[in-house]
């Protein structure tokens, strides 16, 4: 299963977010930090501001955070949500659809099976699971509360 970059982007934004709870971020910070344009992250960024998981602020002062706490974020239900569009396989297409086999195939099925159980086990992480005691994480984002040795 291969994963939008979309999504990838998205959970990097809720986990820069998670890290810097404590402030308004922007996404400057954001694009700097996550290694993406500005341009992309603010179509991701609306999106997730659309769900509930961002609360943006604009203006002068303005800036984004979280949208709800990070222990009721839930990781496969992002992914659904984001994901939700995007047809696994050609045979999942409404438009796209040129395979002969959809009436008889049993794989379609199995596949439909395994993104679901794929989804399910995101279900049993949250935010908070991917964010707290994640020194390295903190690392990254935080880089000025490490001090460079030398």
């Amino acid at each position: 299963m291969r994963i939008t970059k979309r999504t990838n982007i998205a959970i990097r934004i809720l986990m820069f977010c998670g890290v810097n709870a404590d402030r308004l971020v922007t996404k400057a910070e954001i694009a700097e930090r996550c290694n993406t344009s500005e341009s992309h992250l603010a179509q991701v960024i609306n999106r997730l501001a659309q769900l509930g998981y961002l609360h943006t602020q604009r203006g002068r002062s303005g800036g984004i955070t979280l949208g709800r706490p990070m222990n009721e974020i839930v990781i496969g239900q992002i992914f659904r949500e984001l994901e939700s569009g995007v047809p696994i396989a050609e045979c999942f297409a409404d438009v796209d659809n040129t395979c002969p086999l959809v009436d008889a195939c049993r794989l379609r099925l199995a596949i439909a099976d395994a993104a679901e159980a794929f989804y399910a086990h995101l279900d049993d992480i949250t935010l908070d699971a991917l964010v707290c005691g994640n020194d390295e994480l903190f690392a990254i984002f935080l880089p000025q509360a490490c001090p460079k040795v030398g």
